[in-house]
């Protein structure tokens, strides 16, 4: 193996993506370079970032993002419910399961490394940082499960944990079986309340991103564990109930949770309207997003409760986030970004991986 370059990009996490909807859904082989996999999809139409995609397995090691949080994700829908899902907990099951087999197999072909406990987080930080180049290296992923619908009984989240899942969003949009989401309101009932018991004694990370208000002050007052919002922004800055109040980010900050910026365009800039707003045309870039992480940092008073989850293709692509994102080996811009908001070189190693690694380290010691 070569050396790696000294203008190597600084290691970073991400704490959202959803790399096996992209593989089993969008049906895009995330073995593949960015470029092949939006070349290959020239022409087609059934999904709004097609040949927009800026993730691949290829792109994430260019940009020394060598550990990610992973996701699983299959919604439910009762008969009254217009979203898009599952007609039944076990079909959202089963497809949380061929999304499970996806990074199996990546696991089986070298590509990836799960990890699942504090002793396999040092061995893969150790392995990537080891100064070698890290263009074959498997990228860590921690599996993260995107809203609960699938879990038909507790005693699935226990299956669930055997096979690796370390965190847990309760609600993805509109309402779910255990708790309600994005764009709906109303609290927990018991099974939501019983979920929450089963997470914490797994010592499974609470995920709030998505609660609706209700469930939020409610998962609060009723969820002792450790808690994190994997891809959030501020309400201040954009006020929609996706994002959080400054007095929702206050609790999470109290509770030592570390909040990551979504790059998501509609969630950085206010006005966006989908289908007709570009990136450009609403001056959408890492700037923006920096004022998002500034927002947090000054109700915190530090610069240790930001991270990034980016949620890159998450049913969007280049239209649809900051204009200076090309694929995400492009995080690393947010570097000089920081530096002209005036935080440190320590501040910055914070958000780019040092607060997420602090909080596993105390979550899985």
């Amino acid at each position: 193996m070569t050396t790696t370059p000294t203008t190597k990009p600084l290691f970073t996490i991400d704490a959202h993506l959803d790399l096996s909807m992209n593989a089993m859904e969008w049906n895009r082989d995330l073995r593949r370079p960015v470029t092949e996999i939006n070349a290959r999809e020239q022409g087609l139409h059934d999904k709004p970032d097609r040949g927009q995609g800026t993730v691949s397995l290829p792109e994430l090691r260019k940009g020394n993002v060598g550990l990610v949080v992973a996701t699983q994700i299959a919604r439910f829908v009762a008969p009254d419910n217009p979203l898009p899902g599952w007609h039944s907990p076990e079909q959202a099951w089963a497809h949380t399961q061929a999304q499970l087999a996806w990074y199996q197999a990546m696991v089986a072909a070298d590509e990836m490394v799960q990890i699942r406990d504090l002793a396999g987080l040092e061995q893969h930080l150790s392995f990537w940082n080891d100064g070698q180049a890290t263009d074959q290296k498997p990228v860590g992923f921690i599996l993260s499960l995107e809203g609960a619908d699938s879990i038909v009984s507790v005693e699935h989240l226990e299956i669930a944990h055997a096979y690796g899942l370390r965190a847990i969003g309760p609600a993805h949009y509109g309402p779910g079986r255990y708790a309600n989401g994005t764009d709906s309101t109303g609290k927990m009932g018991q099974m939501g309340i019983d979920l929450l018991k089963k997470i914490e004694s797994l010592n499974i990370i609470l995920d709030a991103t998505h609660l609706c208000d209700d469930a939020f002050w409610q998962a609060m007052d009723h969820f002792s564990g450790a808690v994190w919002a994997s891809h959030n922004n501020c309400r201040t800055l954009v006020n929609h109930n996706r994002q959080f109040s400054d007095e929702q980010l206050k609790v999470l900050i109290e509770r030592g949770a570390v909040i990551g910026a979504a790059f998501d365009s509609w969630m950085i800039v206010p006005n966006w309207v989908r289908g007709k707003s570009t990136p450009l045309s609403m001056d959408c870039n890492l700037d923006k997003v920096v004022r998002h992480i500034d927002h947090i940092c000054q109700l915190a008073g530090n610069a240790q409760h930001v991270g990034i989850g980016s949620d890159l293709d998450g049913a969007f692509g280049r239209e649809q986030c900051p204009y200076d994102i090309e694929t995400i080996a492009d995080l690393h811009k947010l570097i000089p970004v920081l530096q002209n908001h005036g935080y440190s070189d320590t501040d910055i190693e914070g958000v780019m991986h040092g607060n997420w690694l602090r909080f596993l380290r105390r979550v899985w010691a």
